[in-house]
């Protein structure tokens, strides 16, 4: 599974993650092509440069704003900048959709777009619909965050983990006047995604309200590095001078022991970066083809779990049904003996990643838990279909599991059945075992 790391000594915005991204080799013209469909093409101009931070090299990202006021674009370890062309949550959202990017990337720009809405309207008591994002809603940031969600699709990143990020100091002025550092929207996102955080002595803005929603979205974890094999070392310049290297380090390669090229839940591919870049997608060809049967049933998914012994079994029936409605792709409840030997239940959901924060949501709001354990598991799954067969003229609905054109199992719908032996005064096993005699007979 491909995988990147993002290690922050100091700290992450938007333009230090798409300077890594291009110094990982996402080609200018491939972003530009894909941001030109916002219907900003006007309104901006992409470039990168090298710069040279404590002896270091690293790309800095560039976005130049065109019939504006004169703007630098940085990663706002200086006062932020009062943008005139304000943008609100649903126009934004509405220029993502109607731009047909590559799935993923527009999937994880919404995501983030709307996370950062979520904090800043939480932060000034508003709806997300109504907050109108000020810097983070300019073209440069824009461009940063779809960018970003750009970059890591073509480079076909599977599964993305974070360092711990410093907090900085100091204050900064922004549209609402002087803000102490963190900002209020970045510690939102950082409670949000329970960020581990550190000091490192310096005064300084070094996570920008843009930077923190990417990270805190996309992110499956926040800490030590994974195991994995190191492919490249790509590294993004911010602006400022700092005491150590301005650079943000992204780390790409392979995790260790999870099959090369696995598809994820989190990340389905379905497009071809061939037409910008032929010898990408060519070198990898063959190893897609060679991988396809391997990797096609192999999914990432969320575990969470937290265990209860002070809540009626009607409440958590309600809430495992209401999990199910919401989503999950599965829950299921253990029976338990907890501390002072109280007898408890265990509550277990299996979710996509991209999806948890929703499903923890439910399950503090419906229960009386106050800690939900989260992991990441890979789980190999058969591939399903469905087909409709008639027993004395009753349909029923047949889901068939299967992997390379075998056949491993076939369910029928219990309801249909169960329908059927009701209105014939048959017992539910023999319409079961009538409707695959009859699938298997086709």
């Amino acid at each position: 599974m491909k995988v990147a790391y993002f290690d922050c000594p100091t700290g992450v915005s938007g333009d230090m993650c798409l300077g890594a991204l291009i110094d990982a080799g996402v080609p200018i013209e491939y972003l530009t092509q894909h941001l030109d469909r916002l219907g900003i093409e006007q309104e901006y101009k992409l470039s990168s440069k090298q710069m040279i931070h404590n002896g270091q090299q690293a790309t800095k990202a560039i976005v130049t704003l065109i019939n504006q006021p004169e703007h630098h674009h940085s990663d706002d370890h200086s006062p932020h900048h009062d943008h005139t062309h304000t943008r609100t949550l649903p126009e934004i959202e509405k220029m993502i959709i109607g731009a047909a990017l590559p799935d993923h990337a527009e999937k994880s720009s919404l995501e983030v777009f709307r996370n950062l809405a979520i904090a800043e309207g939480a932060v000034h008591g508003i709806p997300p619909e109504q907050v109108f994002f000020h810097e983070v809603g300019a073209v440069d940031a824009i461009v940063d965050i779809v960018g970003t969600c750009l970059g890591m699709d073509w480079l076909k990143i599977e599964q993305f983990y974070c360092s711990a990020l410093p907090t900085g100091g100091g204050t900064v002025w922004a549209a609402h006047g002087r803000l102490p550092v963190p900002v209020p929207a970045v510690l939102k996102l950082f409670e949000k995604a329970n960020v581990p955080v550190f000091y490192n002595s310096i005064d300084r803005e070094l996570v920008t309200p843009t930077g923190a929603a990417i990270v805190t979205t996309l992110a499956h974890h926040f800490g030590h590095p994974p195991e994995m094999i190191i492919q490249k070392i790509a590294l993004g310049a911010g602006t400022q001078e700092l005491p150590i290297p301005n650079i943000l380090r992204l780390w790409i390669g392979e995790s260790r022991g999870t099959q090369t090229h696995a598809k994820s839940a989190i990340q389905p591919h379905t497009h071809s970066h061939s037409d910008s870049h032929p010898e990408h997608s060519h070198q990898h060809s063959d190893q897609k083809e060679h991988h396809h049967h391997e990797s096609e049933h192999l999914q990432t998914v969320a575990h969470l779990e937290t265990q209860i012994d002070d809540l009626s079994p009607q409440t958590i029936a309600y809430t495992t049904e209401k999990l199910l409605h919401h989503g999950a792709l599965d829950v299921f409840t253990t029976a338990i003996g907890m501390k002072k030997s109280r007898p408890g239940t265990l509550i277990s959901v299996i979710c996509k990643p991209e999806e948890r924060d929703r499903f923890e949501q439910i399950l503090f709001e419906e229960t009386t838990t106050i800690g939900i354990r989260r992991s990441l598991q890979i789980r190999s799954v058969l591939s399903r279909r469905f087909e409709t067969i008639q027993i004395q003229g009753q349909p029923i609905k047949l889901k068939i599991a299967e992997q390379n054109g075998k056949i491993f199992n076939i369910q029928p719908e219990y309801e249909d059945c169960a329908t059927i032996a009701r209105h014939t005064n048959q017992s539910l096993k023999d319409i079961q075992r009538q409707a695959i005699q009859q699938q298997a007979l086709k």
